[in-house]
């Protein structure tokens, strides 16, 4: 989802993309800002290896710049129809074809790595090209061989996430980096930001993060109601300006935490850890700091002056 501005909200909102009509739907009203949209991903689905049929896509892949030959390379395909001749000419020509060594192997592999960690992240496609921009840069700047390809790659969609101001979590990033763990991840996008610090000669703007950039996907996770959410990103945005020392993703938590305790659909805390990947005694301790602090951010819409003192206490 990206955010785009709404006329009837008369601010900048979440929107949907419905892929079957072309629409852009606002999340929060359901106004339909723009139909009919040209989509512009593949002609259709691939389904050659799902039958012993031709592939029946008849346009190649969009360019890529950041390939040798721009991605418009040609594929040399298996005649459908068998026969001596054609086995001859299937054989011949696929043995041309593989004596022509692509500098860009490697370089493929990586890109399509990255397209299905951010299809499993449901990361958008600005991400993703920024992702393959900050390998592609780390890769020609000097080779990564020795090095775990898998935490490589999930660390540039970290760099690429927090550069567009859509952070995720390093435990969401390690779920979809085919084992590599937290630590690896960790190393690598030192190593990355090391490298293309060295590049561009001055510090890398990695954008902050805020307890609010995690916050509607957490209560997503959660099924919260939009009363809850609304609350939820309020008491947030106010808990900015008290002096809390915990990180924002356990100030999040801790939000989510308190709000859904003056519900009545209260969630447990082991719930709330599990979709949010902050610990318990994690969440405890931020819940003990905002706690005091609870009438201020807290809104008065949702909560009373009565129910806040029936809250429980850390």
């Amino acid at each position: 989802m990206t955010d785009t501005y709404c006329p009837e909200c008369k601010r900048y909102t979440e929107v949907v993309l419905d892929h079957s009509a072309g629409d852009t739907v606002c999340s929060e009203c359901g106004l339909v800002l723009e139909a009919h949209s040209i989509d512009e991903a593949s002609e259709w689905r691939t389904f050659a290896n799902e039958s012993a049929d031709n592939d029946p896509v008849r346009v190649g892949g969009p360019s890529n710049p950041l390939l040798a030959d721009g991605g418009l390379s040609t594929l040399i395909s298996k005649p459908s129809n068998g026969g001596p001749s054609n086995d001859f000419l299937s054989s011949s020509l696929g043995r041309w074809q593989n004596r022509g060594s692509n500098p860009d192997r490697s370089l493929i592999q990586a890109f399509k790595t990255i397209a299905t960690m951010c299809d499993r992240l449901g990361l958008v496609a600005t991400i993703k090209d920024l992702a393959n921009e900050i390998y592609k840069k780390v890769e020609d700047q000097k080779p990564l061989r020795g090095r775990n390809q898998d935490a490589i790659l999930a660390a540039c969609i970290y760099i690429a996430c927090r550069q567009e101001d859509k952070p995720r979590t390093v435990k969401e990033i390690c779920s979809v980096a085919n084992g590599a763990t937290k630590k690896e991840i960790g190393r690598a996008k030192e190593y990355i930001v090391k490298q293309l610090e060295v590049e561009m000669g001055q510090s890398m703007e990695m954008g902050t993060i805020h307890a609010g950039d995690f916050l509607r996907r957490f209560c997503s996770h959660l099924g919260m109601t939009n009363q809850a959410v609304k609350a939820a990103q309020e008491a947030v945005q106010k808990s900015e300006e008290l002096d809390i020392r915990r990180s924002p993703i356990s100030v999040a938590a801790a939000v989510i935490y308190m709000i859904t305790q003056l519900s009545d659909d209260k969630k447990l805390l082991k719930d709330i850890s599990l979709a949010t990947g902050v610990a318990e005694g994690t969440i405890r301790n931020s819940y003990k700091d905002l706690y005091p602090y609870a009438s201020r951010i807290i809104p008065s819409s949702y909560a009373k002056e009565e129910d806040l003192r029936n809250l429980c206490s850390p």
